[in-house]
């Protein structure tokens, strides 16, 4: 896990490593189900090329079921202009937080206030900016402390 300061790390780590069994990763939809050109773990890969493209229809979501439970206290989230949700709700546990971004291709950070410990944190993105209810995310990452 990346550390990013006063204790924070990123939560979302594809990789296997000898401490940690990878994160596993749900998603609405795959535009056309081409998972190899479109596909979710394309939000996750630091490469600001690729992205994960949802089929039409709103809601989608992304589910993220963590290896340990974790506190979130902040989501990092880069769309597509054109393609973008201006309304998400962060499901942690049984909490519930809305964010909202902008229709912008820039990285967009939203704090989380007091969100409780869960393995399993769901993004659902309410509205799309595209007519069909496209989305196109090309970084997604969220932020927060683990709690053994």
């Amino acid at each position: 896990m990346a550390d990013i300061g006063a204790g924070e790390v990123a939560l979302v780590q594809l990789q296997e490593d000898s401490s940690h069994p990878p994160t596993r990763i749900k998603v609405s939809s795959v535009l056309n189900r081409d998972v190899k050109q479109f596909g979710k773990k394309f939000m996750f890969d630091g490469d600001e090329e690729t992205c994960w493209n949802s089929d039409q229809g709103s809601p989608q979501f992304v589910s993220i079921e963590l290896p340990y439970s974790a506190c979130v206290s902040r989501v990092h989230i880069r769309f597509q202009g054109g393609f973008a949700s201006t309304h998400c709700i962060l499901a942690s546990g049984s909490e519930q937080h809305s964010f909202y971004p902008e229709d912008i291709n820039s990285l967009q950070v939203f704090p989380v206030p007091s969100a409780e410990p869960s393995k399993t944190h769901k993004i659902e993105f309410r509205t799309s900016t595209d007519f069909y209810g496209r989305l196109t995310v090309y970084q997604l990452q969220l932020y927060g402390q683990v709690c053994h």
